[in-house]
């Protein structure tokens, strides 16, 4: 293994803990059913739950409910209308 792929498991070795730390068990199970479904959402949804952790702007633990709020919150910007 090279040093780019060394460094890469390591930073998903981190991503892991975190979203265990900041994720409950049902929003656990609920990343991974979208990993399996929509992986480029699930990255998506990831990196923006690791910037909220690291700016401190969670307080407590995330539960599935909110996740999907979040995660609809994330769809509504991408979603947009063509009038004529």
């Amino acid at each position: 293994m090279n040093e780019e792929e060394l460094q890469q498991q390591e930073m998903e070795q981190m991503k892991k803990i975190v979203l265990k730390k900041i994720l409950d068990k049902t929003a656990i199970e609920r990343m991974g059913r979208i990993r399996l479904v929509k992986p480029e959402i699930a990255n998506q949804l990831e990196l923006y739950l690791m910037q909220l952790y690291q700016s401190g702007k969670l307080k407590n633990v995330i539960s599935e409910n909110q996740l999907i709020m979040i995660l609809d919150s994330l769809s509504a910007k991408k979603q947009f209308k063509i009038i004529r």
